[in-house]
C-alpha cells in the first residue's frame, strides 16, 4: 500500500500565497521606496493606469500558467491566480507605502488609489515568481516545464522579464538624461550590446538553470530566433512603457528612438534573465 505524504492542495496553496508575499515585498521594495514612482501614480492618467493595470494582469495569468501557486490545468484557475498575486501585491504595497508615511487618510482616495496601483504592478510580478523561486524545486510540475520549454513560451517570458525590468526605469529622470547625452553612435553601440548581452546571458556563458531550447539549435538559429526576435520584443515593450507614462510626448523621432534604445537595454537584459529564473 503507498501512502500519500503529500501536502494536502489547499495547504500547498496557502503556503504558495505566503512566499507570494515575500515576493511581492522582496521584488517591489526597490520600487516602493523610489520618489518617482510615488509621483508616477500622482499624475499618470487614469485611462492609461486602468489600462496598463490589465495589461499587468494578463501577463500575470500568463505566468500563472508558466509558474505560479500551484499547477493548473485551465485558463479560469491562470485568472484565478493572477487575482491572487495581484491582491497580495496590492496589500503588500499599500502596508509598505503606508509605513513609509508615503500615503495616510489625509490624502485623495485618487491619490492613495493611484500610487497603490502603480507600485502593485512589480510587487504582483514579484508575487507571482515568489510562489516557485522560493518554494521547494520539486513543486514545478512536468506540464509547466513544457509550457516553458515552447518557443511562444520563451517569447512570453522574454516579454513579461522585459516589463519588469524595464517598467523600474521608465519613469526616471536618469532615463531622460542618459537618451539626451547620448549621441547616435552610442545610441547604435548600446543597441549592438544590448542584443550581444541579451544573447551571451542565455546561451554563452552557461547560467545555472539555462535550458535547451526548442528547434535548431546552431548559432545563427539561436542568434535570429532568440536573440533578435527578444530584442524587439524589449523595443516593443520599451516604447509601450515610455507612451504610457507620457515620456514620448512632444519629443522628437530621434530623442524618441535614443530613449527607447535606453529603456530596450534593461529590456533585454530582463528578457534575457527571466528564461533563467522563471
Amino acid at each position: 500500500m503507498v501512502v500519500d505524504t503529500s501536502p494536502p492542495a489547499n495547504w500547498r496553496y496557502a503556503k504558495g500565497l505566503g512566499r507570494a508575499f515575500a515576493g511581492a515585498v522582496i521584488f517591489g521594495l526597490p520600487i516602493l521606496m523610489t520618489m518617482e514612482m510615488w509621483q508616477l501614480g500622482f499624475y499618470l492618467d487614469r485611462t492609461k493606469l486602468l489600462q496598463f493595470a490589465l495589461v499587468n494582469f494578463l501577463v500575470l495569468g500568463g505566468l500563472s500558467r508558466l509558474s505560479g501557486f500551484e499547477p493548473t490545468v485551465s485558463w479560469w484557475q491562470d485568472l484565478m491566480d493572477a487575482l491572487s498575486a495581484y491582491g497580495i501585491a496590492t496589500l503588500a504595497s499599500l502596508t509598505v507605502l503606508a509605513m513609509f508615511a508615503v500615503i495616510d487618510l489625509s490624502m485623495p482616495t485618487s491619490e492613495i488609489v493611484g500610487k497603490v496601483a502603480i507600485q502593485s504592478v512589480p510587487a504582483s510580478f514579484g508575487a507571482m515568481l515568489g510562489a516557485k523561486q522560493l518554494g521547494s524545486r520539486d513543486e514545478v510540475g512536468s506540464d509547466e516545464e513544457r509550457q516553458r520549454a515552447t518557443y511562444a513560451g520563451q517569447l512570453f517570458l522574454m516579454m513579461a522579464g522585459a516589463l519588469f525590468l524595464g517598467f523600474s526605469v521608465a519613469p526616471t529622470e536618469e532615463m531622460i538624461l542618459i537618451a539626451f547625452r547620448m549621441s547616435p553612435l552610442h545610441s547604435i553601440l548600446l543597441v549592438a550590446v544590448s542584443i550581444l548581452l541579451l544573447h551571451g546571458f542565455v546561451y554563452a556563458v552557461g547560467f545555472k538553470g539555462e535550458e535547451e531550447p526548442p528547434g535548431p539549435t546552431g548559432f545563427f538559429s539561436l542568434f535570429f530566433r532568440f536573440s533578435i526576435v527578444g530584442y524587439a520584443i524589449a523595443v516593443i515593450v520599451g516604447l509601450y512603457l515610455l507612451w504610457t507614462f507620457g515620456r514620448i510626448e512632444g519629443t522628437g523621432i530621434a530623442q524618441a528612438a535614443s530613449m527607447v534604445a535606453v529603456l530596450a537595454f534593461p529590456g533585454a537584459v530582463g528578457a534575457a534573465i527571466a528564461r533563467l529564473i522563471i
